[in-house]
């Protein structure tokens, strides 16, 4: 593949040759990885046999340990983002479920809890559309993440969070239970090609409902785009620009029908291993309660935890790798 690379003609088909160079940057952090884990972990067998020959302490044998462990952990942890879309950035839909205010307050709570993930992680985010709630809270949102295997990290998170809590706004202040339905999906790059006809969709224009600026609410930027043969409906307001919001919508658009063919291909799969657990979007996998006591157990691999407070500021990271380890 590197000799490919080199070849004279090899930038006659840019879209073919940018394929190429990412799959060799690709095979190159995998030797990277593997060599720098091998170079660790040779290092800890001298260690240990210089300890048997009565050199060296037990402390350096513990601190070599400890690095050789964390190598290998992340050798691994890239196998299990190996697939072919788990490179790409990733759209988090959150929508909040029936219960009005309580929902779209939960729903909120979730946006909060995303962002700060991907403040964690040094990742790039862009509110790209949200559609606030009645009174308090928010109906639904759309997020980008823009970051090293983004959505290998967040395919995990598709799904019904449900909360339980001592309601802020219910005077009697009784416990309420909430949910909201998180769906995210990869984010298509030039290597990817999905074609659409043009007469299938329909396009609508509306004013903006968030924050941005004196003109938001005057002017018709925000955009809604309805596809026809699949019924999926997207809408944008990330800029002022009607026609950047045009393209981001159209983007967005095409990301979900290919995260749906990606969906069907791994339908077929799970067919052919019906003795592995079924991952379905739309099931609840995670429950989030804050009242009668502190816990958030995710339900599909029963990992739990009592510091909730740190996962709704953005430490999802044990739940995202507990997920990985199961299913990936």
């Amino acid at each position: 593949m590197q000799k490919l690379s080199e070849a004279a003609d090899f930038w006659d088909e840019p879209r073919a040759a940018e394929k190429v160079l990412r799959q060799v940057s690709e095979v190159r952090k995998w030797t990277q990885e593997y060599d720098n884990a091998k170079l660790i972990v040779d290092d800890l067998r001298v260690l240990y046999e210089f300890f048997q020959g009565g050199e060296g302490s037990e402390e350096e044998i513990l601190k070599q340990y400890e690095l050789a462990d964390q190598a290998v952990d992340k050798l691994e942890f890239r196998k299990m983002l190996s697939r072919e879309e788990d490179h790409l950035n990733a759209i988090v839909n959150i929508n909040s479920g029936a219960g009005g205010t309580e929902s779209q307050d939960w729903a909120e709570m979730l946006m909060r809890m995303y962002l700060r993930w991907g403040e964690r992680k040094n990742y790039k985010t862009a509110v790209l559309d949200v559609q606030e709630g009645d009174g308090a809270g928010i109906k639904s949102a759309s997020i980008e993440f823009e970051g090293e295997n983004a959505y290998g990290y967040l395919k995990g998170e598709s799904g019904v969070h449900r909360l339980v809590r001592l309601s802020p706004f219910d005077a009697n202040h009784k416990r309420h239970t909430s949910f909201a339905s998180v769906y995210s999906y990869p984010v298509i790059d030039d290597s990817i090609e999905i074609d659409i006809n043009p007469a299938d969709l329909s396009w609508d224009t509306f004013r903006s409902s968030g924050p941005g600026g004196q003109n938001v609410n005057k002017v018709e930027s925000a955009v809604r785009v309805r596809h026809a043969p699949s019924g999926l409906i997207v809408e944008c307001q990330e800029t002022r620009s009607q026609g950047q919001n045009r393209e981001k919508a159209l983007t967005m658009l095409k990301s979900q029908l290919y995260e749906i063919e990606l969906r069907k291909k791994r339908e077929k799969l799970q067919d052919l291993e019906n003795s592995k657990k079924k991952i379905e979007w739309g099931s609840q996998i995670r429950s989030y309660v804050f009242h009668p006591y502190k816990m958030v157990k995710d339900l599909r691999t029963s990992l739990e935890t009592s510091n909730v407070q740190q996962v709704m500021d953005g430490d999802i990271d044990a739940f995202i790798r507990a997920f990985l380890i199961e299913f990936a």
